[in-house]
């Protein structure tokens, strides 16, 4: 039995080093900084700045990409959620959004703030400066409210 345990996690520790070899895709595109969310709409301040701070990693190009992203299977996983992340919303490429489907995204944003599906559980368990509270929810409602008159 000991044998067993023995030859299992060393088998286990040889697995965990090969998967260090498959890297996922951690690129950051170059893109027209004219074409972002806080050019297009001319965003006031604290609006970019709460977006920047609980957003823009996975719905941006300009992803921090921490430490930990480094190492598998973690890696997979960010890698993952940064790429659908972007498919769904993309600050950094705004105005591919036609007028109407741009407050449309709007509304999704604060509507998913407000019901606390964003930022990702997950993500706020390492970023937890990501997590937006009443008056931040409240800034954002606010600059909806404004942007839809």
């Amino acid at each position: 039995m000991k044998k067993f345990f023995k030859l299992f996690f060393v088998s286990l520790f040889i697995v965990f080093i090969i998967i260090q070899f498959i890297r996922p895709n951690k690129e950051n595109p170059s893109f027209d900084k004219s074409k972002s969310i806080e050019n297009v709409l001319n965003l006031p301040p604290n609006v970019a700045s709460l977006l920047r701070n609980s957003c823009y990693d996975c719905h941006s190009y300009e992803t921090n990409w921490p430490w930990y992203s480094n190492i598998a299977p973690i890696s997979w996983v960010i890698s993952h959620d940064v790429k659908e992340g972007r498919e769904h919303l993309n600050f950094s490429n705004w105005k591919k959004y036609d007028e109407e489907k741009s407050l449309d995204k709007i509304e999704q944003i604060v509507e998913e703030i407000k019901e606390g599906e964003m930022p990702l559980p997950n993500y706020l368990l390492l970023h937890s400066d990501a997590k937006l509270g009443e008056k931040e929810i409240q800034i954002l409602t606010s600059w909806e409210e404004e942007i839809n008159k």
